[in-house]
């Protein structure tokens, strides 16, 4: 009950607040700490030897890190963590606040072409705005498909992580919206994390007071939950 309240909250409130503006940033910091909204000090390990894994980590809000201070969001956080275990790894964080899944197409083969190189991974999160404007499921998913196709062209492995619909949005909605990733990842053979505020939704300890962003403390658990996925999907590279 706690999850499906908190989901409809996202109708409510969403992800796209007007005071953040989030630009595409490079999450390529060295070692060093940053401090995040709630105190905490953020520390990015040096880079460990090895060939490095650059990473795109392409999104709205959630990858952007809406709410808390740089140096915390997702991929901030996934590449601290990636490199304690020994992997060299590079997030360029290409999260923009407010992006619904048409927004994040139209930019798609820029970012990529933006980047020094060609990625060793995507990591593909965008839908959650597109449940707040209530945007028809068939649209999202072709958004998706385009995406999932432009980086099956440049022969590039993804992973998806994925959104739910509230439940005040009708059965039939919910159903068409939820399938989307889990139906992508299967078409394209993706990594699929199949929601990406499991274990966080509902948790006041571990979001913002939106109800709808996680803190530094929800950001964390996600990055401990999803690092084993792409490690698995870096493993098959």
């Amino acid at each position: 009950m706690a999850v499906a309240a908190v989901l409809q909250a996202l109708v409510l409130a969403g992800c796209d607040r007007a005071a953040d503006s989030s630009a595409p940033v490079a999450a390529t910091r060295g070692a060093g700490n940053d401090t995040a909204v709630d105190g905490t000090a953020v520390a990015m390990p040096p880079a460990p030897a090895g060939r490095e894994r650059l990473i795109l980590a392409f999104g709205d809000s959630l990858y952007a890190g809406y709410g808390v201070a740089r140096g915390h969001s997702l991929p901030d956080v996934l590449q601290a963590t990636l490199r304690r275990k020994d992997v060299n790894a590079t997030i360029v964080n290409a999260g923009v606040s407010g992006d619904t899944s048409a927004a994040g197409r139209q930019r798609f083969a820029f970012a990529l072409d933006s980047l020094p190189r060609k990625p060793d991974l995507i990591l593909l999160g965008l839908g959650g705005n597109d449940v707040l404007r209530q945007i028809a499921p068939a649209e999202t998913r072709a958004n998706l498909t385009a995406m999932m196709d432009e980086a099956r062209r440049r022969k590039i492995p993804v992973v998806l992580t994925g959104m739910r619909a509230p439940p005040n949005l009708g059965p039939e909605y919910q159903a068409a919206f939820d399938t989307i990733w889990p139906d992508l990842a299967k078409t394209y053979g993706a990594g699929l994390y199949p929601f990406i505020l499991d274990g966080v939704i509902g948790d006041t300890a571990l979001m913002q007071r939106d109800h709808v962003h996680p803190n530094t403390r929800g950001i964390d658990r996600i990055a401990d939950r999803f690092t084993p996925i792409i490690l698995g999907q870096l493993d098959k590279g």
